[in-house]
């Protein structure tokens, strides 16, 4: 079965209210009305058997009836649509206007005071029964009095039919103008729809202009234009990073490609083939670090990587690195320093790759002579890590971008040397983010510092103490 669309929904349920409204409206007004009418045929029959019993209070006897008979034509004549019949005790009509109303056997016992209601074919009587007590006789006078009401009938059942006609035409109008008010109302959604059917990787720049969308619907607009401005930066860095792998890959294949074809140029010794071999060798090691290291983002972006959560002392991990490139900063005559204790929860080889990461990366923009610091501080609510090295400023545009994957902030620099592709501080920070924490970089006056970031650990005395209490 085929659902009706959402302007269709609206404008039938607007219909449907408009209508309920109207009948609610035109029920109450009915019954108002009829219950107005009836409270005046009411008081007008009252009032006429009071002036009846009045008259009835000074007659002397049967006889006297014909004299009291003009009194009651007066009386009665003066409305057009009253009748009265006068009965006595034994059945007899004392008096009748008009004398053709036949008015049925069950009336003349009804209980006093109450009107009663009597249709015949299309008349429609209101009446009311009353006893009247009158001198000279011994049981009371039974009075009749009927008020023809077959025009208030009409007019209802005319009401009615109009009424009828009314709610289906303001039903159909309300219909129709539900219609182009949920139409006109769910433009901006038509938009969006437009937008998505033409959304390609050529279109992501295209937003919807809030300044005409309804309150109610910039909400989803505003997330809808936030979800392109997010696909559009995601394909943008898809884009770069596809170039990138590209090029990085390019330049091993090719030098493999050169190496090869030169040595197969012409017939050469065994030691000939061999160097070839080695140097072929370290351009196959740079594409498998750069394949596995891809791999790794990969499974990053996916939440893949799951660290281990073990206690861990951070100055621990940062002293056996220290000793690792103890050397090759002597070489280069740079001094390696730590200072400060913590401790975090997670991975230890995990940690030991991205502090490695920051201090390979401080070595090669370190000047001679100068000295690396490491400084781990432990608060109340966190551990920080901060691997710190004099050097050349780093301009604030690249501050943000220096983690992102091949990024290099002078793009005639190669980080160094031609074994890095610059994925070191992307892996980095999907290392540290794996650890709930996170990680910055500063630079200043001649010094740049990697600022991570880890959530509070206990140490390993205080969770025994806790432990044993």
């Amino acid at each position: 079965m085929k659902q009706l669309s959402l302007t269709a929904r609206l404008s039938l349920m607007f219909m449907l209210a408009v209508a309920a409204v109207l009948t609610v409206a035109a029920l109450s007004f009915n019954r108002l009305s009829q219950h107005h009418f009836k409270l005046l045929d009411q008081q007008v029959l009252f009032e006429k058997l009071e002036s009846t019993q009045a008259i009835l209070g000074g007659a002397a006897g049967e006889g006297s009836f014909e004299r009291l008979q003009p009194q009651f034509r007066a009386l009665f004549g003066a409305h057009r649509d009253l009748a009265a019949i006068i009965l006595a005790a034994d059945g007899r009509v004392l008096f009748a206007d008009p004398g053709q109303l036949d008015i049925p056997q069950r009336f003349r016992a009804h209980p006093g005071r109450t009107l009663w209601e009597w249709q015949d074919q299309q008349q429609m009587y209101r009446g009311i029964t009353a006893q009247v007590s009158a001198p000279d006789q011994g049981k009371p006078i039974t009075v009749m009095l009927v008020l023809d009401v077959t025009n208030h009938m009409s007019f209802f059942e005319t009401l009615q039919r109009w009424f009828w006609i009314g709610l289906i035409i303001s039903a159909l109008l309300s219909a129709g103008l539900g219609w182009v008010v949920a139409r006109s109302g769910l433009r901006p959604l038509r938009q969006v729809t437009q937008l998505a059917t033409s959304v390609s990787a050529k279109s992501l720049k295209a937003r919807i202009p809030l300044e005409a969308v309804p309150l109610e619907l910039q909400q989803l607009v505003s997330s809808f234009n936030a979800m392109l401005g997010r696909l559009d930066d995601a394909f943008v860095r898809l884009s770069n990073f596809s170039a990138d792998i590209a090029h990085e890959l390019r330049t091993p294949v090719s030098s493999l490609m050169t190496h090869t074809e030169v040595i197969l140029n012409k017939k050469r010794d065994v030691d000939a083939y061999e160097e070839n071999l080695y140097s072929n060798l370290e351009d196959l090691k740079r594409m498998a670090r750069m394949i596995d290291d891809m791999l790794f983002l990969a499974k990053s972006d996916n939440g893949l990587i799951i660290p281990e959560h073990e206690q861990i002392a951070l100055e621990v991990v940062v002293g056996k690195l220290l000793d690792y490139y103890q050397l090759l900063a002597d070489d280069r005559g740079i001094g390696l320093r730590v200072s400060g204790a913590g401790f975090v929860r997670g991975d230890v080889l995990m940690l030991h790759r991205a502090i490695s990461n920051l201090l390979s990366n401080a070595l090669r923009y370190t000047p001679a002579g100068k000295t690396i610091s490491v400084k781990i501080r432990q608060s109340g609510s966190s551990t920080q890590l901060i691997v710190e090295n004099p050097g050349e400023t780093i301009p604030p545009e690249h501050l943000e971008r220096l983690f992102d994957r091949f990024y290099r902030a002078d793009p005639a620099r190669r980080e160094g040397s031609p074994s890095n592709a610059g994925l070191g501080l992307a892996i980095t920070r999907s290392i540290i983010e794996a650890h709930q924490g996170r990680i910055w970089c500063t630079s200043a006056n001649g010094w740049t510092a990697f600022h991570m970031e880890f959530p509070q650990s206990e140490r390993p005395q205080d969770a025994e103490c806790q432990k044993n209490s």
